[in-house]
């Protein structure tokens, strides 16, 4: 129901802001779909629905981005989540949301000590020698600071903004809220599937708010990668790490996006790339466990044409089932098998009935249009657009995973070609593809794989039986349950409950008309005005409640 939307005062302000900010940028439509105009109007406040006419020649995935921008941290971090769900935008929508810059003015080094020495759990002069005062950077959840330890440990402190968890959560709540009106009330936007970005977006952000799980993500990575020598990751300092502050070796190298320092330094800007390249697809290919934003500016270019990456807030995994589907789905696509590909991307959309033979023959379109090019000559962006492109068409997206896969593989392909305008990704990672294709289908591979799925048989018929004696006990108990849950009923829910309203309101107040005109026939010695005490009290309220009554009735053909 509309009451649903805004059920805690703390959020009422902040849903305010939401709306008026919608409203401003022409997305009024959007305010009246979800109800939060007349829940606001009822809880006493106002909205002015006037756009701001400067924003209207601006086309909608620009406005889109400003109504993103000027809500904050907690939807600039959903723009860039957006910016990954490359199955679900088209390229325009993309391209806006990678603009979004998570640049925010920094706080008063004061204003963070309090919570400093809280979590370091002293002062801070026992623990460090000195600390920088002006942040390194400066984003929406946190600012870095550099700093020396006591024993003259060059470290980096990663501080959480006091207070951001709280605004966070406030957010969240209302979004949730927005979602499930969306899901059952705004039928033409079901196709984006907001519940799986919701779903995506808060864990993801809620990851990000605890920086010692950044600390695992890092140590995990050094971990995989401790063979490769090219590539540097920072230690944690465990000790004073926690969910408020990471505590990490200081490295001093070329940031990522400083081309002039790196060839003034002499590196070998293609063999910078190649390393690059070459630790994330291991990150992807053999571990399941990437970095899902390999950008220039996580990364540091160090001696000997050696790489430092950082930032491991938002990490992708692939678990061994999905690696194997993903082989099948590039083994099916290189061996011109439509049909194997169209099941592949059925089971990752979840969705059953598709027109089948419709995307059976655009995929095949376009494997005839990519097969007949060389390696060097093809742009993975423009082929991943043209695929993600055909998927948008029939409803299809990808699982959050696969998504976070594709961004990382049209980031990792910009980093390279930053470094290297002739660096091709696809070229570079052909190896990798046909070693784990000729790989899965090893006979010893292929013998383990027979093995498990023989096992996980022998379990489903020996716990068959079980199953059905507990499924015919429900059924003789009466346990067994059906949940009819019919969508969109909420709103005509609400308009009978106005409308009984209404109808009460109507009804009392042709009572007291009719009660009051009967008591002014009889003489009293009170009066106001001339007449009865009673007859002129009832005859305000009846006034009254007409009042209402038009109000009520005018206010809902507006808002209409």
């Amino acid at each position: 129901m509309l009451w649903e939307l805004i059920n805690a005062a703390k959020d009422l302000s902040r849903a305010q802001d939401v709306a008026t900010v919608l409203i401003r940028y022409g997305f009024g439509g959007l305010v009246h779909a979800l109800g939060v105009g007349r829940a606001l109007e009822r809880l006493g406040k106002t909205l002015h629905w006037q756009r701001v006419e400067e924003y209207a020649v601006l086309d909608t995935p620009h406005r889109v981005r400003r109504v993103l921008e000027d809500l904050g941290p907690t939807f600039i971090k959903m723009g860039q989540i957006l910016a990954t769900r490359m199955d679900l935008f088209p390229p325009p929508y993309i391209a806006e949301f990678e603009k979004l810059l998570d640049e925010v003015p920094s706080l008063p080094f004061d204003e963070l000590i309090p919570q400093l020495q809280e979590d370091i759990g002293g002062d801070i002069d026992e623990i460090f020698l000195a600390i920088d005062r002006e942040p390194l950077a400066a984003a929406s959840l946190a600012q870095v600071h550099r700093a020396i330890l006591k024993d003259g440990t060059p470290v980096i402190l990663k501080i959480r903004r006091p207070g951001i968890r709280r605004i966070i959560e406030a957010d969240l709540r209302l979004l949730n809220r927005v979602v499930e009106v969306i899901e059952t009330d705004v039928p033409e936007l079901r196709r984006y599937h907001p519940r799986e970005i919701f779903r995506q977006f808060s864990q993801s952000l809620r990851g990000e708010l605890d920086f010692a799980a950044e600390g695992r993500h890092a140590e995990r990575v050094a971990g995989n990668l401790a063979a490769n020598q090219d590539i540097k990751i920072a230690a944690i300092h465990w000790e004073l790490t926690g969910e408020r502050l990471n505590v990490q070796e200081y490295i001093e190298g070329i940031p990522g996006r400083d081309l002039a320092a790196l060839d003034r330094a002499g590196l070998d800007r293609k063999l910078l790339a190649e390393r690059g390249a070459k630790a994330v697809l291991k990150m992807i290919m053999e571990d399941g466990f990437f970095h899902a934003d390999p950008h220039p500016g996580n990364v540091f270019y160090l001696p000997d044409n050696r790489l430092a990456f950082i930032d491991f807030g938002m990490m992708g995994r692939l678990t061994e089932e999905r690696r194997g589907q993903v082989i099948t789905f590039l083994y099916g696509m290189v061996n011109r098998m439509p049909m194997k590909v169209v099941e592949i991307l059925e089971d990752w959309s979840g969705v059953i009935k598709t027109d089948e033979q419709a995307l059976a023959i655009e995929i095949d379109a376009f494997v005839d249009q990519y097969s007949s090019r060389s390696l060097k000559d093809l742009s993975l962006q423009m082929m991943l657009g043209d695929l993600l492109a055909i998927l948008r068409d029939h409803n299809l997206t990808l699982p959050p995973d696969l998504a976070l896969l594709i961004k990382a593989y049209v980031t990792l392909d910009g980093f390279g070609r930053h470094l290297d305008p002739d660096f091709n990704t696809l070229v570079f990672a052909a190896p990798y593809l046909q070693q784990l294709m000729a790989d899965r289908y090893r006979p010893d591979v292929m013998a383990k794989r027979g093995w498990r799925n023989l096992i996980g048989i022998v379990d489903l018929l020996s716990a068959f039986p079980k199953e059905l004696h507990q499924l015919l006990r429900a059924s003789r108990k009466g346990a067994i349950q059906v949940d009819i849950n019919v969508k969109g009923i909420g709103q005509y829910v609400d308009k009978i409950d106005v409308a009984i309203s209404r109808l009460t309101m109507g009804i009392v107040t042709a009572a007291l008309i009719i009660g009051t005109s009967i008591i002014m026939t009889v003489k009293g010695e009170n009066a106001i005005l001339s007449l009865p005490v009673l007859g002129f009290f009832g005859y305000i309220f009846a006034f009254l409640g007409g009042l209402w009554l038009l109000f009520s009735i005018w206010r809902s053909n507006k808002g209409s």
